[in-house]
């Protein structure tokens, strides 16, 4: 599953992988210096209060497939889908929130809204046969950015377990 970005590919681009867009995003351990996929970009990834690609997607200074904005939240197509639809939701503000295991009762609220929009999102992804929700936290659960987002997942018939 990917815990990356979600910026439009445009023609000439898409061998511009995932990985390499963190490669080039994220605050890398010294002793990993490139990554070569999704296992290795969480397990190299190290959190840090530096901006995120994440961020960056929130200022516009990286552009994105957005399919849905507020105040307090994006949502954008992911670059290396692993769905028909692939959409990654963020908070706006990352508040410490760099991943659910950080999530303190003040994070109750935006936690809930962006469950409350995953569901709006599907929704207008006409995803009514069903659809997947995935937040992955830290190394091992591959984490690699370090701003909490949840992935919304759907258009097709998932597996179980996933993996």
């Amino acid at each position: 599953m990917s815990g990356v970005a979600g910026y439009e590919r445009r023609e000439g681009s898409a061998s511009r992988s995932r990985v390499g867009v963190l490669s080039s995003q994220l605050c890398l351990s010294p002793s990993l210096p490139t990554v070569a996929s999704e296992k290795d970009a969480a397990l190299a990834a190290v959190p840090s209060d530096a901006p995120t690609i994440f961020d960056k997607i929130i200022k516009k200074e990286i552009p994105a497939t957005v399919v849905y904005e507020n105040d307090k939240a994006v949502a954008f197509r992911d670059i290396n889908p692993q769905a028909p639809t692939h959409i990654l939701i963020i908070p706006k503000a990352r508040d410490g929130l760099t991943g659910l295991s950080k999530a303190e009762e003040r994070h109750v609220e935006i936690l809930g809204h962006l469950l409350y929009i995953a569901n709006v999102v599907a929704k207008q992804e006409g995803l009514d046969d069903g659809y997947r929700i995935v937040i992955n936290d830290g190394p091992n659960g591959c984490q690699s950015v370090y701003h909490l987002h949840i992935h919304l997942l759907g258009g097709r018939q998932m597996n179980w377990p996933p993996g």
